[in-house]
């Protein structure tokens, strides 16, 4: 099954009360709170408190969108997280998932050894988050492990199916209708939630956000793909053209009819 849902830090300068109502209002499903903004790591208390406002909106907590760096953010110098203050604001939620980045150095130009400093600290914070019955999500990301299907699939193999690590998908910027498809299925069963928009590049290279309306056939296909593992995902709008109220809830409606008419 796929649930509708909301990126929270797709509006930081919204209040969680603004985002809930517009939730709402757009009848989804869920929403993926972030954790530097709305749900600071670590701030328990505020946690608990959003996660009994999610739950009288009636609206899931699908997921906390940390930014937690594997293999980096406990040793940085500049900007240092705890996986423990992740994992005590999620737990506070309710949430079953956390969202990490698979590391901050791009595929093409990390070591061998950088590489497996990442990967033990994705193992690592996937048996911590374990024994509190949460998942680890990585996201799909330019700059990371994961920012293209052939690092990604190599990831697949050295996070074992046990490991507690899976991966969230979102189509890479320039990836075309294929690529996208070849990478959900070769991460398949291993997708968990998925970020939804609708991006596209100009003839510099320069990224343009666009209405989710003007690719319903495209995502019609990537949900139906991640829809045959048969298991629950949350599809969640992300990048809203010009961050805008009103185009949250063009692209609520098209995700919802999205949804309605998968196979």
């Amino acid at each position: 099954m796929i649930k509708s849902g909301l990126v929270s830090i797709s509006f930081r300068k919204f209040s969680v009360e603004k985002i809930l109502n517009m939730c709402e209002t757009a009848q989804l499903d869920c929403i993926e709170w972030g954790g530097d903004m709305h749900v600071p790591h670590g701030d328990v208390a505020l946690a608990g408190k959003v996660a009994k406002m999610s739950s009288d909106a009636g609206i899931e907590i699908a997921s906390y969108g940390s930014y937690y760096k594997a293999g980096d953010s406990e040793t940085s110098p500049e900007n240092k997280l705890y996986f423990q203050q992740v994992l005590d604001s999620a737990t506070a939620l309710g949430t079953k998932t956390i969202r990490v980045w698979a590391g901050k150095v791009k595929s093409a130009e990390i070591s061998d050894e950088q590489r497996k400093i990442i990967v033990d600290d994705l193992l690592r914070i996937g048996e911590m988050a374990k024994k509190q019955n949460i998942k680890i999500g990585m996201e799909f990301h330019g700059g990371t492990l994961t920012d293209c299907n052939a690092s990604a699939i190599s990831l697949k193999q050295e996070l074992s199916d046990d490991s507690n690590v899976d991966f969230y998908w979102q189509p890479g910027a320039g990836f075309s209708d294929s690529e996208c498809l070849d990478g959900i299925k070769a991460l398949a069963p291993r997708v968990n939630n998925i970020h939804t928009f609708q991006w596209t590049l100009d003839s510099e290279g320069n990224v343009v956000k666009n209405l989710l309306e003007s690719a319903k056939n495209r995502w019609t296909n990537f949900l139906n793909e991640i829809a045959k593992d048969s298991k629950d995902h949350a599809a969640m709008l992300e990048f809203i053209l010009d961050d805008s109220e009103e185009n949250f809830y063009k692209d609520a409606a098209a995700l919802k009819q999205i949804i309605s008419k998968l196979s």
